[in-house]
């Protein structure tokens, strides 16, 4: 069916991911009361994500299975994704040296910090999926189990509220920001993108038991995963939130937008006993990061 195939291509060829970064970032920035970034920094965020993804399960997938919907997508359309990831990389490389030449003499100008974060991003960003070379760095988050985890929250957080002002500074000079404010909100960020990505690791169980990869839902069993690593970490998550909320003078409206992600995620939580299709985690799962994203840009109107 024509309607299956559009979801199969947005969601397996990870054009839904791109859409979460944008959506997390023009979040981010709402709720901070800064400037949006220029339509280059956002068709790059867009596009960088889908070719990054792509690429680095197109990698893992070596092997075909008629049970594994995913890896049988990448297996059927294998000559599309070479073409497309060929164009939207070129499309990236334009982007990038037209950004690169517009503000170059920013870019060599950004205080040390700015840079110190660029590089711990694209650090934790390659050693993810092992895509650095072993003879620079051997090491694969993906492997370390627990740690997976919140390494994945830590970028996607990064990517929420760390990229966007970077690019503000060297685009449009933007550096005075209330950092406590700032720390709140990447809490909130980091606690949420983790647990979500602790679901997402429910669909990995028998996998990762038989190749010994311990992350929480292996070594604690899911009843005491979902009672007692991802309902406390919402519960960061959602104090962050609050802290955040109080200083910034949230009205009412506002503070139940900000809740009602939480409150979501904790149900989905506590609905994961069944067994779920790679699709359901890929629409729902990741969908709950998009609600975050939209609820917290609904409640900035009430501002």
């Amino acid at each position: 069916m024509r309607g299956t195939r559009v979801i199969r291509f947005i969601f397996f060829g990870n054009y839904f991911v791109g859409i979460l970064a944008v959506a997390l970032n023009l979040e981010g920035l709402a709720q901070l009361n800064l400037p949006y970034n220029s339509l280059t920094y956002y068709a790059l965020l867009f596009l960088a994500p889908i070719v990054y993804y792509t690429y680095a399960y197109n990698r893992a997938t070596l092997v075909t299975s008629e049970s594994n919907l995913r890896t049988k997508w990448y297996f059927d359309n294998k000559k599309f994704i070479g073409i497309s990831q060929a164009v939207l990389f070129t499309i990236c490389l334009i982007l990038a040296l037209s950004f690169l030449y517009q503000n170059f003499e920013n870019i060599i100008h950004l205080p040390f910090l700015y840079w110190l974060a660029i590089i711990i991003i694209v650090l934790a960003g390659g050693l993810y999926y092992g895509l650095l070379p072993r003879s620079f760095l051997p090491f694969n988050l993906r492997n370390t189990g627990w740690l997976k985890a919140f390494v994945i929250g830590f970028v996607w957080a990064c990517c929420a509220n760390v990229l966007p002002l970077i690019f503000l500074k060297i685009e449009l000079n933007v550096g005075s920001l209330n950092f406590l404010l700032w720390t709140w909100l990447f809490i909130k960020n980091w606690m949420f993108c983790t647990v979500n990505a602790i679901i997402f690791d429910i669909k990995d169980y028998p996998t990762d038991a038989n190749k010994q990869l311990r992350t929480f839902v292996v070594r604690f069993g899911l009843r005491s995963t979902i009672f007692y690593v991802l309902m406390p970490l919402l519960a960061i998550g959602l104090l962050s939130m609050f802290t955040f909320a109080y200083f910034m003078h949230f009205k009412l409206e506002m503070l139940i937008f900000n809740v009602l992600p939480f409150l979501l995620t904790t149900f989905v939580a506590y609905n994961m006993y069944k067994r779920k299709s790679i699709l359901f985690y890929l629409i729902v799962i990741d969908g709950l990061i998009f609600f975050k994203a939209l609820c917290g840009l609904l409640g900035m109107q009430f501002l």
